[in-house]
This record gives structure tokens, sequence and C-alpha cells, in this order.
């Protein structure tokens, strides 16, 4: 098969321990853009948090996407529009608010190039933050403050206690939202079917690409559905177990390269 896109996670897959992309890994990227390969940036991610490294990329001159918020908004990077884009419901937000007081966890939405934040800071709020690189702004009505469309929130906490706050939350409103954590830390609360495969596919149509064209590479709980669509699934060795249990391949872990190797293996050397 020829794979026509590359589809990569950021954290722990494109981006080393260090938050940094190697150079190998950058010079594999460019020369697949040299053949015209689409590279699409594929993050639980606010846009904003991912433009730099789309950026650093230049998928705006190679004619890159970025699925931002786990899928809920696919952005053309040439164009700058977004060609695809889910919202949560707003009067849903008052319920989750009150979910995330009563489990006692964090809870934050994004607006532009903020993280806003309903019930204090954490340290997972914080590392949320640091990774994307944007301000915190703390407010003290979160249900008054969001009058702007949500593409998602994140409830925050520890992960034992946060894998009991998804099952509970999962069943009392997984008729009408997608829930699912990214990291064990982070659960992100999202419109309902949205992940990251049912948005790239989506992206597929847009393009009039298939599925078996695609390769999707992750680390997280929220790459395993891209994972498992894609015509190559495939999992870092630093990826979680069951994240590893979906891939048809396992490449080198963020910190050898994983992603040049996979450029290698199967899209250079079979051309």
């Amino acid at each position: 098969m020829a794979y026509k896109m590359l589809v990569l996670d950021i954290d722990g897959t494109l981006t080393n321990t260090r938050k940094e992309i190697t150079p190998k890994t950058l010079e594999a990227i460019k020369h697949l853009q040299k053949r015209d390969e689409i590279v699409v940036l594929a993050s639980g991610r606010p846009t904003a948090g991912i433009l730099p490294i789309a950026e650093k990329l230049e998928l705006s001159k190679h004619g890159g996407y970025i699925l931002s918020f786990n899928g809920a908004k696919v952005f053309d990077c040439k164009t700058g529009e977004a060609i695809y884009q889910k919202v949560l419901p707003r009067d849903i937000i008052p319920s989750i608010y009150e979910e995330a007081v009563k489990y006692n966890v964090g809870i934050i939405t994004y607006k532009d190039n903020s993280i806003i934040s309903g019930i204090g800071m954490d340290e997972f709020i914080q590392k949320e933050a640091k990774i994307n690189h944007i301000e915190v702004e703390i407010t003290d009505s979160f249900v008054d403050y969001i009058t702007f469309d949500v593409n998602k929130c994140l409830m925050t906490g520890e992960p034992t206690h946060l894998a009991k706050v998804e099952l509970e939350m999962q069943a009392k409103y997984g008729h009408m939202l997608s829930i699912y954590r990214s990291e064990p830390y982070f659960l992100e609360i999202m419109p309902l079917n949205i992940d990251k495969a049912y948005s790239l596919g989506k992206l597929l149509n847009y393009l009039g690409l298939s599925k078996d064209e695609m390769i999707c590479m992750g680390d997280g709980f929220n790459d395993r559905s891209m994972i498992q669509f894609a015509g190559l699934g495939v999992a870092m060795s630093n990826a979680q177990d069951v994240v590893k249990e979906d891939a048809d391949y396992i490449t080198y872990s963020n910190d050898r390269d994983g992603v040049a190797h996979v450029i290698e293996k199967f899209i250079i050397n079979c051309a």
C-alpha cells in the first residue's frame, strides 16, 4: 500500500520527553513533504497549542492539517479555515461544572489563547498550560463566563480518582457526550461521537482519500480510535499497553525517533 497521509499525535509521539522535535524526526518529515505527502497533527491540545508546532513543520506551506481538541476542530493550515467543527451543547456546561465540584477535580476549557479554569489551579492544569505555552485565567463563575462556543472541557485530577470519575461520567452522560481520558490525569469531555478517528474520516472524505492510505501514530488513550481506524496503526514503544494492543506495528519510543523510523520503513523505503 502506498501511504499518502501521516497522522501524528504530538505529546509522547512527535515530541520527545523534553517536548522537542528531534533533528532526525524533523528531517524525515521534511523528506515526506518534498514528496507531497500530507502531514496531519492530531492532538487533544487546543488549536493555539498546536500552531507553533505546525509552523515549525511548515504545514501552511506544504498543505498540512490540524485536528485539535481530539478532533472537535479540523483546521486547514494553508487556508487558515476550519473544514469541520463540533461544539459542546451550551446547556450542558452547568452540569459539567457541577460534576467537577462534586468529584473535587479541576475543570477547564479554552478561549483563543487562554485556558479558562473554573476551580482554581492544580498541578495538572499547570502541566496543560506548560505543554501548550498559554496562560491560565481563573474565573469566579465558570458557567457565567462561558458565553462562547466550546469544543471541549477537560477535567483534571489524580489518575486513580479520575479513572472512577470517567466511569461514572460515561454512565451518566455517555448518551450525549464523548468522555474518555487522553492521559491518566486528563479526562476529556467532548461533543458526542467526537474522537480522532471520526474527524479523520471527515478529513479523508474532504481530500478524497481512503483510510488504507493513512498511517496514524500515537501513544495515549485518545489515540486508540485513530490507530484502530488507520490503514496502518502505529503505537510508540512508550505507549500505554492498551494502545499497543490496538496497533498493527510498534515503533521505537519518542526518545528514539520512532516517527522517523516509521517514515523510513513504511514510506521512503517502500517507494
